[in-house]
């Protein structure tokens, strides 16, 4: 985990292209942004359903 508590998927770890979401806890629910434009990137507030319906359709 990075210091900011941003964390992505162990999948894209070690390929070419390994930019992807990442997500951090974030009070009742969590943040997602870009990892490819890292600080730069918009962050989205998501509470914690929506975020595990994200996942879910990212898993399909």
């Amino acid at each position: 985990m990075s210091q900011d508590g941003w964390r992505k998927s162990s999948r894209s770890e070690g390929t070419a292209n390994s930019n992807c979401v990442e997500a951090r806890p974030a009070g009742p629910g969590f943040q997602v942004r870009d990892s490819k434009l890292g600080d730069d990137s918009p962050i989205f507030d998501l509470k914690t359903v929506d975020f595990t319906a994200l996942l879910q359709q990212a898993d399909r």
